[in-house]
């Protein structure tokens, strides 16, 4: 039942940092630029796109991810 809580805890919090990080790309797209002072793709946004589609995809599914190991936690056995 620990491990289960603690799985559950990993999962949510990945999950909001990963949406963090969405939010960030979205919003402030060179910050890879800017921060790392590196064009991985020569200016032409393509990175910061796979990275918004992959961040979303991640937040989605850990967040599902933990919902289910929420309702097993919290689901009276019979």
């Amino acid at each position: 039942m620990r491990a289960s809580r603690s799985l559950y805890c990993v999962e949510l919090t990945l999950a909001i940092a990963f949406a963090g990080l969405f939010a960030l790309t979205l919003l402030w797209r060179n910050w890879i630029e800017e921060i790392l002072g590196v064009e991985p793709d020569a200016g032409s946004g393509a990175l910061e796109w796979a990275l918004v589609a992959g961040l979303a995809i991640l937040a989605i599914a850990l967040a599902l991810s933990a919902r289910h190991e929420w309702r097993r936690l919290h689901t009276p056995r019979t």
